[in-house]
C-alpha cells in the first residue's frame, strides 16, 4: 500500500520523479530543456520549496512563478496542450508513488495552478480569455 504525502522527503521524491518525467517528455521536455534551458540543480530545490508550501502548507517558498512563465511565453508561446501534459505527468507521478487525502489534494492544487497560469498567460498575451479544458484524471 502506498502512503500519503506527508513529509519533505515525500515532496522531494514527488518533485524528482515528476521532473524526471518532464525532462524526458516529448511534448514539454523540449520547452524545459531547450527553450527555458532549466538548470535542474538550481531549479529542483526551488520546486521542493514551492510544492512543500503548496501541498504541506509549509512557509518557505519565495519567488514569482507567473513572472517566469510570462517571460518563457515570450520566447515560446505556451498552449493549453502544454499545461494538460504537465498536469497529466504530475497526476501520473502522484499516483505512482502516493495515495490518500493529501495526494488527492495535491492533484487538485496542481490543476488549479496550471489552469490559472494558462488563463493569466492567455489573457495577458491575447487580451482574450480562453476556455480551459476539463480536468483530467
Amino acid at each position: 500500500m502506498k502512503s500519503d504525502i506527508a513529509t519533505r522527503s515525500d515532496i522531494e521524491q514527488l518533485v524528482n520523479s515528476f521532473y524526471s518525467k518532464v525532462q524526458n517528455d516529448d511534448v514539454i521536455g523540449p520547452i524545459f530543456n531547450d527553450i527555458a534551458k532549466v538548470d535542474w540543480e538550481h531549479h529542483l530545490p526551488k520546486m521542493y520549496e514551492f510544492f512543500e508550501t503548496i501541498i504541506l502548507g509549509q512557509k518557505g517558498f519565495k519567488g514569482n512563478p507567473m513572472e517566469t512563465h510570462f517571460t518563457l511565453n515570450q520566447q515560446f508561446p505556451l498552449q493549453p496542450q502544454h499545461f494538460e501534459r504537465w498536469k497529466s505527468l504530475f497526476f501520473a507521478t502522484v499516483d505512482e508513488h502516493f495515495e490518500g487525502d493529501t495526494a488527492n489534494a495535491a492533484k487538485q492544487k496542481a490543476t488549479s495552478i496550471a489552469d490559472l497560469m494558462l488563463f493569466k498567460i492567455s489573457s495577458f498575451t491575447t487580451g482574450v480569455t480562453i476556455k480551459i479544458p476539463p480536468q483530467t484524471k
